[in-house]
């Protein structure tokens, strides 16, 4: 089955479920809030870039053009961004000390060694600039075990934009741990990829139904557009 065909059984799916799911209250809108950040999840070279074993689809065509947007709505409205990517000091794995945990026993994590930069360097064509925060971290969800939730309450986010890969990961566990933490989470469409057929589609379709808003790449630089953010300084 083409990835076409899929996508097409998948639509189809997800239209009954849908009524399914409206029917029984859920797909509930949490909305906008009044001041937003953008989180770009793991879009670093090794998940951006060809040949490389986290490299995901549709990079140069959709995913990158469309953060460029809301890089370009955020720096023009001064909203806070956060570049988020993984990387590890001890890639030993032998050594029980090692800061990959147990990741390592399911995907190969010590690929992302600290020591080589240019694997998990932030994409230079959204590269951070002056004043961007980039967050490290070790696991899945950009807020497990890393100082992500405090930095956004200390400016007064309500409203995580999230971007990035993957679907059936990163971009998700992020997204389930931002509301939990209290943020609306907003995933745009256009700028979540994967590596496998279908996983996109799935995720969005799930997230939308329990955890946050989908929501296009045009709604999201309209409203980052319409709302005015404050950097202050003290």
């Amino acid at each position: 089955m083409s990835s076409q065909d899929l996508e097409a059984v998948l639509a189809e799916a997800f239209a009954k479920a849908r009524e399914l799911y409206a029917e029984r209250g859920f797909q509930r809108r949490v909305g906008f809030g009044k001041k937003p950040a953008l989180i770009n999840v793991d879009l670093a070279n090794a998940w951006t870039r060809p040949e490389h074993p986290f490299s995901c689809d549709h990079m140069d065509d959709q995913i990158i053009p469309g953060v460029q947007r809301l890089l370009e709505a955020c720096r023009k409205n001064n909203h806070p961004v956060v570049h988020v990517t993984t990387c590890y000091q001890n890639i030993n794995r032998d050594d029980s000390y090692t800061d990959m945990g147990l990741w390592h026993k399911k995907i190969p994590i010590e690929y992302c060694d600290e020591n080589n930069e240019d694997v998990w360097a932030i994409d230079s064509r959204i590269a951070p600039v002056d004043g961007e925060h980039v967050l490290v971290k070790k696991r899945a969800s950009s807020f497990h075990g890393t100082s992500l939730g405090g930095y956004l309450r200390s400016m007064g986010v309500d409203t995580i934009v999230v971007t990035g890969v993957t679907a059936s990961a990163c971009v998700r566990e992020t997204i389930c741990d931002g509301i939990a933490d209290g943020f609306r989470p907003i995933a745009v469409r256009e700028c979540i990829g994967d590596r496998v057929a279908g996983a996109v589609e799935w995720n969005l379709f799930d997230i939308d139904a329990k955890f946050g808003d989908v929501e296009s790449v045009d709604t999201c630089v309209d409203y980052l557009m319409g709302i005015q953010g404050d950097r202050s300084t003290s």
